[in-house]
C-alpha cells in the first residue's frame, strides 16, 4: 500500500512540536517536508556538507535511486533546525548528518525512518498509512495546495520521468476535479 502525505499543515506543525526534544529527528522531519528529496538521499548527507550553510545555499546531491543530480537548498526552516541540531549534537564533519546511534558512523536506515514516521503520526492520533516517503509526498502536496506550484515544476523537482507519478504525489481528489466542472465560461 502506498503511503500518504500529511495533508493538514496543523499536523506538520504538531509533529514539529512533538520533536522539539529530539533535534536530530526534528531536523530529519523538517528537511524531508521542506526539500522534496527521498529519505535515502537525505540519509547520505554528511555533516561537512551542511556545516556553515546560509539561507539559500545549495548542496549538490546524487540521487541513489535514479543516479540523477539533484539539489538541497537551505530555506529558513531547514536552517533553523540544522543550527539547533549542530549546536546540541556537535557532530564531527565526517559523520552522517542522521547518524544511527547503533553503530560508529552509519546513517539511519530507511526502515528506521519509516518506523519513526509511523510513530509520529500515531503520537498525534493520525490514522492512515505513513512512512518515510510521506515526507517527500507532503512536500509535493503542499507545494501544489498552498503555493500553487504546477505539476510540471513538481515533476522536474522530484525528478519524475512519468507525469502520472507526480499526479499521485499531488493528491488530486475526485471531488476537486468535479468542483472544476462547475466552473462556467
Amino acid at each position: 500500500m502506498k503511503v500518504q502525505p500529511f495533508t493538514e499543515l496543523r499536523h506538520v506543525r504538531s509533529i514539529k512540536r512533538l520533536l522539539v526534544d529530539s533535534p536530530r529527528d526534528k531536523l530529519l522531519f523538517v528537511m524531508g517536508v521542506n526539500s522534496g528529496l527521498r529519505v535515502q538521499d537525505l540519509l547520505a548527507v554528511r555533516v561537512a556538507a551542511v556545516r556553515g550553510l546560509k539561507l539559500g545555499d545549495r548542496i549538490s546531491i546524487q540521487e541513489k535511486k535514479t543516479g540523477k543530480p539533484n539539489v538541497l537548498i537551505a530555506n529558513k526552516e531547514i536552517l533553523a533546525a540544522l543550527e539547533e541540531y549542530l549546536a546540541i549534537a556537535q557532530p564531527e564533519d565526517r559523520h552522517y548528518l542522521f547518524k544511527s546511534r547503533k553503530t560508529a558512523n552509519s546513517p539511519l536506515t530507511t526502515l528506521s525512518v519509516t518506523k519513526k514516521v509511523k510513530a509520529w503520526a500515531a503520537a498525534i492520533n493520525l490514522k492512515g498509512n505513513y512512512g518515510c516517503h510521506s515526507l517527500r509526498k507532503t512536500w509535493a502536496y503542499h507545494q501544489r495546495r498552498e503555493f500553487g506550484v504546477s505539476w510540471e515544476v513538481l515533476a522536474k523537482r522530484l525528478n519524475h520521468s512519468n507525469p502520472s507519478v507526480t499526479l499521485r504525489y499531488m493528491g488530486v481528489q475526485d471531488e476537486e476535479v468535479e468542483q472544476v466542472l462547475m466552473n462556467t465560461l
